[in-house]
């Protein structure tokens, strides 16, 4: 027989609206997240992908080439800048968040309806989880491959077979050892003018030159297909030896031929997983476990358990940016940011120091890695849950308040100096 509950009809009526605006309250949150962080990760890896781009189309333009190379090359650095800028992206995120409602005074009316810092920081939590999972599968399985085909592309890009024709005003890389340019090239680009020649070393390795540079007023390109050889007929011209000793000399010359072997093909590249950064996880796994050399299981298994310790770290990102954001309240804002760069910095050059001693075999890779993971951990642990609200119960307070100090001094120094100068 069913009785009537009035409990139960409160429960219905009260506690799911209040379960539905805290959903929406979430949301809300998310969505004050999604911005900064869309923002900050496009701009700090377009950053890095034009500096890296800039410096391709330098190699292009020495080596010749498709500039579809370039951007394919482009294309498979993304996963890798993508694993640089996200765990920052993340915690500047959650960081400018919480700030932001921190100074709309959003924050006030969530304490006071009763929310605890650990219930508003949910959904952040909820988001680094998600992430950490997507940083164990970029850096463990797609950040390999791409690495590898960035190398292979870049390989081939360098390697690739000259077409013996050059571009006016460009310095040419022809292999072993000469940079060829010329002021002016015919529409065929074998026929020069103005051409100038760098070679390091000497075609008679008993002269003690180092390197030869040669100006010619005229020159030519031709190709030997039958015995594979290219030859540089120049007409009119200088050549400048330089000797170990310092010792220089000129010598003037009607004409001059530089020979040197060449090959339409590009010598095959590497087999993927000679190099660990190449491996996938379960690869670093297997062979660091197999019958390899201490050097090699120790190269192996550092890698292995740096890029799980830099991928789950991310889960204590929102420990720490939380609190940091709250102190801003009562703290100026660059304090928090300031110190959060610092942490973050720190702790990923230990990861990077640490992974060093482990190809060094001075420390045991699995213990020293997994252990400074648990330090930081631990200590965004502390400082998240040892933080009761807006300035109140923050635990690192002296340092915020010794950078004030640091910051007050350094602003009365700086006028009196002006003055002194005028």
């Amino acid at each position: 027989m069913n009785t009537y509950s009035p409990k139960a009809r409160v429960r219905n009526e009260v506690l799911i609206p209040d379960q539905k605006r805290f959903l929406m309250f979430d949301a809300y949150l998310l969505r004050l997240l999604a911005k900064p962080l869309f923002y900050s990760l496009i701009v700090v890896m377009s950053a890095l992908l034009l500096e890296r781009i800039v410096r391709l189309f330098e190699l292009l333009a020495q080596r010749g080439g498709d500039t579809d190379m370039v951007f394919a090359m482009a294309a498979n650095l993304v996963p890798h800048y993508l694993g640089l800028a996200l765990p920052a992206a993340f915690c500047f995120s959650v960081l400018s968040v919480i700030m932001k409602i921190c100074q709309e005074n959003e924050m006030d009316a969530l304490e006071g309806c009763g929310l605890s810092v650990q219930r508003i920081a949910a959904p952040f939590l909820v988001v680094g989880v998600i992430l950490a999972v997507f940083s164990v599968t970029l850096f463990g399985y797609v950040q390999p491959y791409s690495r590898y085909a960035y190398r292979a592309i870049k390989h081939a890009l360098i390697n690739s077979p000259w077409d013996a024709s050059v571009i006016p005003g460009t310095f040419i890389d022809t292999g072993k050892g000469m940079r060829l340019s010329a002021l002016d090239v015919d529409a065929s680009g074998r026929r020069l003018d103005g051409v100038f020649v760098f070679q390091t070393g000497s075609q008679d390795n008993n002269d003690g030159v180092v390197e030869t540079a040669i100006t010619a007023k005229t020159g030519e390109l031709v190709i030997d297909e039958k015995t594979s050889r290219l030859h540089l007929k120049l007409h009119d011209g200088v050549t400048m030896p330089t000797r170990a000793n310092g010792e220089t000399s000129a010598l003037r010359f009607a004409s001059l031929t530089i020979s040197q072997d060449y090959s339409p093909d590009a010598p095959m590249f590497r087999a993927r997983g000679l190099n660990e950064r190449e491996m996938t996880l379960g690869e670093l796994w297997r062979e660091g476990h197999g019958p390899v050399t201490a050097k090699r299981r120790a190269h192996v298994l550092s890698e292995f358990h740096a890029r799980l310790v830099r991928a789950l770290s991310i889960i204590f990102l929102p420990l720490l940016a939380v609190p940091m954001g709250l102190a801003a309240k009562r703290t100026p804002r660059w304090e928090g940011i300031a110190l959060t760069a610092v942490i973050i910095i720190t702790y990923h050059q230990s990861i990077q120091l640490v992974e060093g001693f482990g190809d060094l075999q001075l420390v045991n890779p699995a213990f020293a890695l997994w252990g400074l993971g648990a330090a930081f951990g631990a200590f965004c642990s502390w400082l998240f849950f040892f933080t009761k609200g807006q300035g109140r119960g923050m635990p690192l307070r002296n340092v915020f308040k010794f950078m004030d100090f640091i910051a007050r001094n350094i602003k009365k120094i700086l006028p009196a100096s002006k003055a002194r100068r005028v």
